[in-house]
């Protein structure tokens, strides 16, 4: 009885750290490791390689923008898929047409760059450190909605890094990956939407979340390109001059 207590104390101690870290501001960081941090994040999404690996993280954010949209709506979430390709599928269960499913199917493209948006404002309020504890919190709520085992990695490996990040390494780091991980929601959101486009040109995608929408819809797959285009880009601007703004 007396381990279990221990054991409890011992968890409740971690966990009221985590809090406190997470909800106590920390002041704004130099421009210079802003900057130095976007500059990062572009290179890392133009660059084909390092794109190739981290847009893992843009599927995770994608899928994941799916599945709370079609929770929010009124469907029912039936499991979300993450493949070594960087594709991903979220299948939900609901009425075939409608708000919820148009909706449902917006979502997703769009999902990283409002996550990052989101970030930006954080980061705004100088909650950095809350930031990245609060997209582990998401990611191990995604976690038991993952149907297949390079997801569950995914998802898991993504975390653990987070973990580490926010546990064992300086404010310092913390901050630094903060505002990466930040930018790179902002930046990575716009690429696949370029991508996208490319694939309906060639005839790569004739169920693209474009085309299930003009199905949908009646409205033009290539306009609603348009739109996720425009919803991505504009998260950059926005997002970015947040986080402009309130570096030192």
């Amino acid at each position: 009885m007396a381990r279990m207590t221990d054991f409890l104390a011992r968890v409740g101690d971690v966990f009221g750290t985590i809090w406190t870290a997470a909800v106590t501001p920390v002041d704004a960081p130099s421009s210079v490791l802003v900057l130095s941090m976007c500059g990062l994040a572009l290179a890392v999404v133009l660059f084909r390689p390092t794109w190739r690996l981290t847009r893992h993280v843009i599927t995770i954010a994608h899928e994941a923008a799916h599945g709370f949209a079609a929770l929010l709506t009124g469907r029912k979430l039936e499991g979300i898929r993450l493949h070594s390709d960087t594709s991903g599928v979220t299948v939900s269960r609901g009425r075939a047409r409608g708000f919820g499913m148009v909706i449902t199917a917006f979502a997703g493209y769009v999902g990283p760059g409002v996550i990052g948006l989101g970030a930006a404002w954080l980061l705004r309020e100088g909650y950095a450190v809350g930031l990245l504890w609060l997209i582990v919190l998401l990611l191990a709520l995604l976690l038991v909605q993952i149907r297949n085992l390079f997801g569950l990695w995914s998802v898991l490996a993504s975390g653990a890094v987070l973990v580490f990040v926010s546990w064992w390494l300086p404010p310092e780091a913390q901050m630094g990956t903060a505002y990466a991980v930040t930018w790179f929601l902002l930046f990575g959101a716009v690429r696949p939407v370029f991508e996208l486009q490319m694939q309906r040109a060639r005839g790569r995608a004739p169920s693209s979340d474009a085309d299930q929408l003009a199905g949908l819809t009646g409205v033009p797959g290539l306009l609603w390109v348009g739109v996720f285009l425009l919803v991505t880009g504009g998260s950059v601007v926005l997002g970015g001059g947040w986080i402009l703004a309130a570096a030192a």
